[in-house]
C-alpha cells in the first residue's frame, strides 16, 4: 500500500461544500492571483517519493478556470503539522492542550485505526481531484477510501451544523468539524471550534500548493497558517486499500489477517 489535494487561483467567488461519510464540509471558493510560496522542505509532512512532478504550463478547463483534476500526492501534514509553518513560526497551542497532546500514544491515532484524517491532514497515499460544473470531489486512496464533496453552487454554511470529519465548508472555507481526528501522527489536537480556510493553487502542470489557515481558539491562542505542496502523478491510479475500524488488515489472498 502507498500514499492526493485544491485552491482555485482563477475561480470566481463561489461556495462549495465537501461531504464525507454522511454530511460534509461547506467550502467557499475565491479568486487568488498570486500563489503562496511553500514554507517547508520538499516532502515535509507528506510522502513525496517517486518520480519528479511533470513540468509545463497550468492546465485549464474549457471555461478558462484552472483544471485541478488528476492524481496528486502530498499536500498536508502527516508526521508533524509544525513542518508546514513558516520559518521562525511556532505552534500557538494552549498549555492545557499541549498536555493532552503529550499524553497521546501513536497506537491511539484515529488515522492509524482506519478513521478519516480530517483537515488539513492527509494520509501518505495518492488522492484524486474530480471537477464538474456543480461539484468538486477529492477521492482518497487511504482511510476507507473516504472522499470530500464540495458544492460549487453558492450555498452558505448551514445554520445548524452537524459536526463531521471533513468540516462544513473551497478558497475552501470549512467549519462544523468534530474533534475526533488528529492533525498529525504526534497527536496535535483541535476542538469543535476548528475553522479552516484552504487555498489550492496549481502553480504549474505538476505542482499544487495548499495553504491552510487554521483557527481554533479552543486549543490555540491565535490562528496559524501552514503550507504544503502536492505533486501530480501522471498515469497513476488509486489502488485498493483495505482498512476496517478495529479489524486490522487482511493480506491479499495468501496471508492471514494481521492486527495493527
Amino acid at each position: 500500500m502507498r500514499p492526493v489535494s485544491f485552491v482555485a487561483s482563477v475561480v470566481p467567488s463561489v461556495m462549495a461544500l465537501p461531504l464525507v461519510l454522511a454530511v460534509g464540509a461547506l467550502v467557499a471558493v475565491s479568486a487568488q492571483q498570486t500563489p503562496p510560496a511553500p514554507t517547508s522542505p520538499a516532502g515535509a509532512g507528506s510522502q513525496n517519493r517517486g518520480p519528479a512532478a511533470p513540468t509545463g504550463p497550468v492546465k485549464r478547463l474549457p471555461n478558462g478556470k484552472v483544471d485541478l483534476s488528476g492524481v496528486w500526492q502530498g499536500g498536508g501534514p502527516v508526521g508533524d503539522i509544525k513542518m508546514g509553518l513558516a520559518k521562525g513560526e511556532t505552534l500557538p497551542i494552549r498549555p492545557e492542550w499541549q498536555k493532552i497532546m503529550d499524553a497521546r500514544m501513536s497506537k491511539d491515532d484515529p488515522e492509524a485505526n482506519c478513521l478519516p484524517t480530517g483537515v488539513p491532514r492527509r494520509d501518505p497515499y495518492p488522492w484524486r481531484i474530480l471537477q464538474t460544473d456543480t461539484h468538486t470531489f477529492m477521492l482518497f486512496e487511504g482511510n476507507i477510501h473516504s472522499y470530500r464533496q464540495i458544492f460549487m453552487d453558492g450555498r452558505k454554511h448551514p445554520a445548524d451544523l452537524d459536526p463531521t470529519w471533513y468540516g462544513d465548508t473551497m478558497v475552501v472555507d470549512s467549519v462544523g468539524f468534530n474533534d475526533l481526528f488528529w492533525f498529525d501522527f504526534i497527536g496535535t489536537p483541535h476542538t469543535e471550534k476548528l475553522h479552516t480556510i484552504e487555498r489550492y493553487t496549481r502553480t504549474n502542470l505538476g505542482t499544487l500548493v495548499i495553504e491552510t489557515t487554521v483557527e481554533d481558539l479552543g486549543a490555540y491562542t491565535r490562528p496559524f497558517k501552514i503550507t504544503f505542496t502536492a505533486r501530480l502523478r501522471p498515469g497513476e491510479e488509486l489502488m485498493e486499500y483495505i482498512c476496517n475500524e478495529n479489524n486490522g488488515y487482511v493480506k491479499h489472498i495468501t496471508g492471514p489477517a494481521k492486527d495493527f
